[in-house]
């Protein structure tokens, strides 16, 4: 059965006419014959009485002329969502970022996306880079952004943004007015670390050159606002964004230690065999704008 089966049927039934059926449908009268034939040969069916040169619908044919126009009609609905689709008027998108790009770089980009395109269905997860990375292995997200490279071949990997982390510690810790502060100092400082996977973590560890276990954590906290609040409450340092301790900062509430730590990269991760649906590319299309 197809769906122009079910138009014919339909036009027909609705005039009990195959001429008017014809006309209606653009078709010759021995088409829609045909294909009412093959509907009722098919399932050994009569939807309709021939009596003469008039047809009339079957209690069969009435009862099912309700279920022909009912798909009929879901399937233009089926339509209508595949083209609104198309124009990016419906649809979804399932992004997956490290934390320090979904608080802070990822909200501008979206609320641009959804000023465009204000009927996509926008949906974001926080997770460390680790985890962002198997979501979009998995297919639970098309999109993935994270702090540091991932090492999959599955996964292709483009530079959106840098940022920078820096070390920081309250006023009167006692590295916090040292000039040239040495890498001694902080493998032998107390801090407030990340857990193991985050982005923020691994760029740390790989510029202290420090090995598993050689940082001593005092606390493994499991958010970049948990480890800044804990930096803010006791004598410990901790590595953040510039971008999330900037206003302390500036505030005087923290202090940035003299040490320089590496640029890091924000990087965008697609899985390299998925289709990249029009939604993700108008993501990527902002994206592209906030480089510029």
């Amino acid at each position: 059965m197809t769906l122009d089966q079910l138009r014919i049927f339909i036009a027909v039934a609705e005039r009990e006419h195959l001429t008017q059926a014809a006309l209606a449908l653009h078709l010759t009268p021995s088409a829609v014959s045909s294909a009412v034939r093959t509907l009722e040969e098919r399932y050994s069916i009569a939807l309709f009485h021939r009596t003469g040169r008039r047809i009339e619908l079957t209690e069969t044919g009435r009862a099912f002329l309700a279920e022909a126009k009912a798909t009929v009609a879901r399937a233009r609905e089926a339509e209508l969502f595949l083209a609104e689709v198309g124009d990016l008027r419906r649809g979804s998108l399932a992004l997956h970022a490290s934390q320090t790009i979904a608080s802070y770089w990822l909200p501008p980009v979206l609320m641009r996306l959804h000023q465009k395109h204000p009927g996509l269905d926008l949906r974001v997860t926080a997770a460390n880079t680790e985890l962002v990375a198997a979501a979009v292995i998995d297919g639970a997200a098309e999109i993935g952004l994270v702090e540091g490279a991932v090492e999959n071949p599955l996964l292709a990997q483009r530079v959106i943004a840098r940022d920078r982390l820096v070390i920081v510690a309250l006023p009167d810790h006692p590295l916090a007015q040292r000039c040239g502060v040495e890498r001694a100092d902080l493998l032998a400082a107390r801090w407030v670390l990340r857990e193991a996977g985050s982005g923020t973590r691994s760029v740390l560890t790989s510029a202290l050159n420090a090995e598993p276990g050689q940082l001593a954590a005092e606390l493994t906290l499991p958010s970049n606002e948990a480890v800044r609040a804990a930096v803010r409450a006791g004598p410990f340092l901790g590595s953040l964004s510039e971008l999330i301790v900037q206003a302390d900062i500036d505030a005087g509430r923290l202090v940035k230690l003299d040490f320089t730590l590496p640029e890091r990269q924000f990087l965008m991760l697609r899985h390299r065999e998925r289709h990249r649906s029009k939604a993700s590319l108008a993501f990527e299309e902002m994206v592209a704008a906030q480089e510029r």
